[in-house]
């Protein structure tokens, strides 16, 4: 019996020591996880101030371009009033305010007569010197073979020849009206290639166009130049004040062939509809509208002269203006890029100018869809327009309002998954005429 009790006392006092052993390492794996969650919001307490608080330039950058994105948008702004201080959140967005207000005074000084358009000569006698260089010449497919390349400067010749060859009926009616366009949201564009590296969408003879994917880490959007600046026009919802229309409607009811977004417009709380302008905007000669009061403001006119200038709002318009759109800010003046601080912003963009060759240059890149296109900032889009030639360009209303039509059907893809596939309606639009039959 004591041997029976002795063993059954051994185990009873070898059960209290594995319970005691027990109990302290649940208390020791406790005290681990405890100093774990401790450090691990410690890390995190430190990320955040130096996240928020730092004057590291490459953070410095980084947190300013997350504050200005989501700041820029009304339905956004949470991303950055729920986390970030709002003295911080105030510091950037007044920077970007003294930087847009810097631009008073900056405008377009370039005349007609000191730039070289295509060919070193206008539209009418280019076309004036072609008939008459047919005539001479004996075959005439070679003057327009050379002439199409001319004109199509950015174009990669063996890249263009090689698609030719797969694709000879493009040729079947002739140079002068070879039409390629596959810059639709369902199409992949062509195989040719522009001397930038950049895809070729759409190459159009009869209206002088030629559609460009752009495209880098992040975003992909469309660059249309459009050859003929005579063809050019803002023009209005057909009832501004009352209803908006989309790009798509504005230019098919005035003989458009491309098109993208003009004016911006009143959007208290979000609940604009597109029929009240904001700022000022000639149309054919039209007025509408009342211009943007402040320093920094902008308007772009067309003038009789077929070239784009950049005025303050606060300037008279000018006499021979035929049309004018105002918005912020100013991009390039007379080639230089003048973009100040506080849009690095990524963003849906859509931005209007002229080349050194009197071209128009017409920017609009896709935004907020993860699988597609993020946006980008303005300072990308200065790189992607100078790489153009561009001369005078100014920032349009972005978001929601970025979009571009071409023969018919639009060739962006909303960032409003709800507006697509031809985007809000708008009180006006860019359009480019078409050819005349």
């Amino acid at each position: 019996m004591k041997l029976y009790g002795g063993a059954s006392g051994a185990r009873a006092g070898g059960g209290r020591t594995a319970a005691v052993k027990t109990g302290k390492k649940k208390k020791r794996n406790r005290l681990k996880i405890l100093a774990i969650i401790l450090a691990v919001v410690l890390v995190m307490e430190g990320l955040y101030f130096t996240a928020v608080f730092s004057k590291n330039a490459f953070i410095t950058k980084w947190r300013n371009a997350y504050i200005i994105t989501a700041m820029e948008t009304m339905s956004h702004q949470w991303l950055a009033t729920a986390f970030i201080p709002q003295s911080v959140i105030q510091e950037v967005m007044y920077a970007k305010v003294a930087s847009q207000e810097a631009q008073a005074g900056l405008e377009s000084q370039w005349k007609k007569e000191e730039q070289t358009p295509a060919g070193g000569q206008d539209a009418e006698e280019s076309h004036q010197q072609i008939e008459m260089t047919v005539v001479e010449k004996k075959d005439p497919e070679i003057v327009a073979e050379e002439q199409f390349y001319e004109l199509f400067y950015e174009l990669d010749v063996s890249s263009m020849k090689a698609y030719l060859a797969a694709h000879p009926e493009a040729l079947e009616n002739g140079w002068n009206n070879l039409c390629i366009n596959e810059a639709g949201l369902d199409d992949n564009g062509t195989e040719i290639q522009t001397i930038y590296g950049e895809q070729v969408l759409a190459v159009d003879v009869p209206n002088r166009i030629l559609l460009i994917r752009v495209k880098g880490s992040g975003y992909q959007g469309i660059l249309a130049v459009g050859k003929d600046p005579s063809r050019l026009s803002l023009r209005p919802s057909s009832q501004l004040g009352t209803v908006g229309e989309t790009v798509a409607q504005i230019a098919s009811a005035n003989n458009g062939v491309l098109a993208m977004n003009g004016s911006g417009y009143m959007d208290d709380n979000g609940g604009g509809d597109g029929s009240q302008l904001a700022g000022f905007a000639m149309c054919d000669g039209v007025s509408y509208g009342y211009s943007y009061v402040g320093k920094g403001e902008k308007r772009l006119e067309l003038h009789e002269d077929d070239l784009m200038y950049i005025y303050d709002t606060s300037a008279p318009v000018s006499p021979d203006c035929t049309d004018a759109v105002e918005w912020h800010p100013a991009m390039i003046v007379d080639g230089q890029d003048v973009v100040g601080i506080g849009w690095d912003g990524i963003q849906p963009r859509a931005c209007i100018g002229q080349s050194d060759k009197y071209e128009i240059l017409m920017l609009v890149i896709e935004g907020r869809q993860p699988m597609r296109s993020m946006g980008i900032t303005l300072y990308d889009c200065v790189d992607i327009l100078l790489r153009h030639g561009a001369m005078q360009v100014m920032n349009l209303d972005g978001g929601t309002s970025a979009m571009m039509w071409y023969k018919g059907e639009s060739i962006i893809s909303c960032s409003n998954a709800q507006k697509r596939p031809d985007g809000r309606e708008l009180p006006t639009a860019f359009v480019y005429g078409a050819a005349e039959p």
